[in-house]
């Protein structure tokens, strides 16, 4: 199975968001945790967070980047337990079982977009709109990956 997994390409993250997460952490779009926020009246880190942030589900703090990676089942159903567990702590879920379905629903639709090869960066994107939060997903791109010589090779002895 794979999942997003929270990168640290450079140390922006640190700097841009209140509560960055660690790089590994996996992570979901979190779109959720956005629900009661308003754009126009939050801080610059989080409106910077509503508008180009991933949710790593071990601290609940945010990331630019994301790379699709694999993860065991037990892994899986560890974060959707983690998730669940969060729910229920800051999001009022009034208990785990309830909060579960939920969990898993965020974290299916996470793993939805492993169809990409390992590694795959991708990005999100988020605004308000009439009907509520519009959330885009982008997949990134090297512009000149076929430029770049290989420069390491392995051979045995």
């Amino acid at each position: 199975m794979r999942l997003p997994r929270a990168i640290r390409l450079d140390r922006s993250d640190l700097d841009i968001f209140e509560s960055p997460c660690q790089e590994g952490e996996w992570a979901v779009p979190g779109t959720f945790a956005f629900a009661d926020i308003d754009p126009e009246t939050v801080d610059r880190k989080q409106r910077l967070a509503f508008g180009s942030a991933w949710l790593g589900i071990e601290s609940f703090g945010f990331t630019t980047l994301v790379e699709i990676a694999e993860i065991d089942e037990a892994g899986f159903f560890r974060a959707v337990e983690q998730l669940a567990q969060h729910l229920v702590t800051r999001y009022g879920a009034p208990n785990l079982a309830a909060a579960l379905p939920a969990a898993r629903a965020e974290l299916d639709d996470a793993a939805s977009l492993g169809d990409h090869k390992l590694g795959t960066l991708l990005a999100i994107a988020r605004e308000m709109t009439d009907e509520g939060i519009k959330e885009r997903v982008r997949v990134i791109k090297p512009e000149r990956a076929k430029d770049h010589a290989k420069i390491w090779s392995f051979t045995d002895e």
